[in-house]
């Protein structure tokens, strides 16, 4: 893995199904009807932190092991909608086994491949080791 440079963008898409969300409730046990009951349209509310997931894949792809992250939920998320998740590394500072991390994370509703509202932000803080402890 190469270290991360200040400023690198990454980016992650996903489009949540219903059973994305069945499953995730049964995970953790968050079964309100808001995530178990179709809605008008047939759709399901996806929850928050399966939304906030998507920052742990590109949090895993650069190796990062997260200390902290702060996240604001900004508008609901449903089954069906394509969300772009945008990581963008703001400060990298060197330690003696790896660097120190943060970044800032905009999640993006897609329509026509185009982002729109902004669903999810959030600040990701984290070490990135030369080589990870056991």
């Amino acid at each position: 893995m190469s270290t991360p440079a200040e400023g690198a963008t990454h980016t992650h898409e996903r489009t949540f199904t219903k059973a994305d969300v069945r499953q995730f409730a049964d995970v953790t046990g968050d079964t309100q009807d808001r995530h178990t009951d179709p809605d008008a349209d047939g759709r399901l509310l996806v929850h928050g932190l399966l939304t906030g997931s998507m920052l742990t894949k590109i949090g895993g792809d650069l190796e990062v092991l997260a200390t902290r992250m702060d996240i604001h939920f900004r508008r609901p998320v449903y089954t069906g909608e394509t969300i772009r998740c945008t990581w963008t590394n703001e400060r990298v500072t060197d330690r003696s086994d790896g660097v120190d991390l943060e970044a800032g994370v905009v999640c993006r509703r897609l329509a026509d491949d185009t982002p729109g509202d902004t669903v999810l932000e959030a600040t990701v803080e984290g070490v990135v080791y030369d080589d990870p402890p056991e």
